[in-house]
């Protein structure tokens, strides 16, 4: 049930306000502050879904309040209530992040529309983020070995910056793994991620996908095309396999990196961008660039943070915690109660050679509990595992 509360000095105006709001929907569950200081105390140890706040008010005033509520809980819409002469200041609230303003006496049918209006964008707010929670703990680094400890602490130190990092490791590591949660703790992380596989991409195409390209550029391009830089501004770029980028795209990516601006293919326009650039690669670039295939200059820009995904094998105490974090998430994707892995069949995937990494274990374990028994037993990864 939605919880407003009413912040006024006038008791007319106030019981007013909560006769309307009752009125209106009787699953509206309406309170009531005299001033602005008890208003900001009842926020403080109660959760709204709506403040309705006046703007002149004794011992502390409408603004005052806004500012508060902003710091504290900034997911609760505001609209404030303005006499006439207050009409600057409510249009001023609106900068300091206001949901809207209603002059006194309030119009009915304005008072309710900005009151659904505002419901609607708190329950929306509340649904991006638990929405959000969700595709975090999609990207959640499991284990405790001593390598992923060092790069979760890589992380805290380095997401809140817009150092540059490039990721290195084996396929099947989980090098995307570190750029979500390097988004995600960001910053940035309300705009953009746009994840780019170089590797996927034609290397004729590949310059159009980044940058974009104007109408007539080349044959297929009908009409004008913004890059995934322009898409990413604000946010954070993913250049993942950046080993297997051309050596003309490289040199745009490198400007892009220097100076913040793109050009769309076919186009004499500059377009300045504010992106994050975050790499990975699962080639050795140094070799790459002896052999003269990967610009040195583009490998500085981006090695700015270096942090080293470590392969499966180098990490094998690890690999019981992911067991259970597969078998959870395979669980709740098919709707079953999670099976069980005896200490026997866990001990022997360990042993067992990821050559695939952890994109590998997680086949395994879907593959054992579609084929395995109630427990998994070490019969079954005999059985089932190496097939």
């Amino acid at each position: 049930m939605p919880k407003i509360l009413v912040i006024e000095d006038e008791a007319a105006i106030r019981r007013v306000l909560t006769k309307i709001l009752s009125e209106e929907n009787d699953s509206y569950v309406v309170e009531e502050a005299e001033d602005g200081q008890q208003g900001l105390d009842k926020i403080k140890n109660d959760d709204y879904d709506l403040v309705l706040c006046d703007i002149k008010m004794p011992k502390m005033d409408g603004v005052e309040v806004l500012e508060a509520v902003k710091k504290i809980k900034p997911e609760i819409p505001m609209v404030m209530i303005s006499g006439h002469g207050d009409l600057e200041t409510a249009i001023n609230t609106m900068r300091l992040g206001a949901f809207d303003y209603i002059s006194k006496p309030p119009d009915l049918n304005r008072l309710l529309n900005t009151v659904r209006n505002a419901l609607d964008r708190k329950k929306l707010v509340v649904e991006n983020k638990i929405l959000k929670k969700k595709v975090s703990k999609n990207y959640e680094m499991i284990g405790d070995s001593e390598a992923i400890n060092h790069i979760k602490q890589i992380i805290e130190k380095v997401a809140q910056t817009d150092a540059r990092v490039l990721i290195t490791g084996p396929n099947g590591t989980g090098k995307e793994l570190v750029a979500h949660q390097l988004h995600e703790r960001s910053e940035r992380s309300a705009a953009p991620l746009i994840e780019v596989n170089c590797a996927a991409i034609p290397s004729e195409l590949i310059e159009s996908e980044l940058f974009g390209h104007v109408k007539g550029a080349f044959t297929s391009a009908v009409k004008d095309r913004a890059g995934k830089f322009e898409a990413a501004d604000k946010g954070t770029i993913f250049l993942d396999e950046i080993g297997d980028m051309s050596l003309s795209a490289q040199a745009k990516v490198l400007r892009a990196l220097q100076e913040n601006i793109i050009t769309r293919v076919g186009a004499d326009k500059d377009i300045k961008v504010d992106v994050r650039v975050v790499a990975a690669t699962n080639k050795d670039l140094k070799k790459e660039i002896e052999e003269g295939r990967f610009r040195e200059d583009l490998y500085h820009r981006l090695a700015v943070i270096l942090i080293k995904v470590p392969a499966l094998n180098d990490r094998r105490d690890d690999i019981p915690l992911l067991i259970r974090h597969f078998t959870e998430k395979i669980a709740t994707e098919q709707g079953n109660v999670p099976k069980q892995f005896s200490d026997e069949a866990i001990a022997l995937l360990k042993e067992y050679d990821w050559t695939g990494n952890i994109r590998e274990l997680r086949n395994v374990v879907e593959r054992l509990i579609i084929l395995g028994g109630n427990e998994i037993s070490e019969t079954d990864v005999k059985l089932f595992a190496s097939k």
